[in-house]
Parts: C-alpha cells; sequence; structure tokens
C-alpha cells in the first residue's frame, strides 16, 4: 500500500514539474529530404526548423498569442 501511495505522488510531482515551457506545444513534423524538418506547433502555429525525429525543447509560440 505504502508502494502505491509512493508511486501516485511521485507521478503527480513528475506531472507538476515537467516542461512548463512546452506542455501546451504539440509538435508535428514535415520532413524536408536533406536531413532536416521543418516542426509546427498545432497548438499555437509556431513555426521553427530542427533535426529530424528529434522536436524541439522550448516553446516558439508568438508574443501576440
Amino acid at each position: 500500500m505504502i508502494v502505491v501511495i509512493g508511486l501516485i505522488v511521485a507521478f503527480v510531482l513528475v506531472a507538476i514539474f515537467a516542461n512548463r515551457e512546452t506542455r501546451d506545444c504539440r509538435w508535428r513534423e514535415y520532413r524536408t529530404g536533406d536531413g532536416r524538418a521543418e516542426w509546427r506547433c498545432a497548438f499555437c502555429g509556431a513555426v521553427t526548423e530542427g533535426t529530424q525525429g528529434k522536436t524541439p525543447q522550448r516553446c516558439y509560440r508568438p508574443e501576440d498569442s
């Protein structure tokens, strides 16, 4: 029983302290064919370029959103 409570507490703490900067971001990858990709956020519409298969680690939300 104590183990279950510990797991629940750990899950809640991870959910609270997870990367808040990109919590709302839902990145979609559009590959360009040369090893690069264009990433678009389905939540706010931000666009950035990066490596295929590796989502951006920060939010690029426009300031007026």
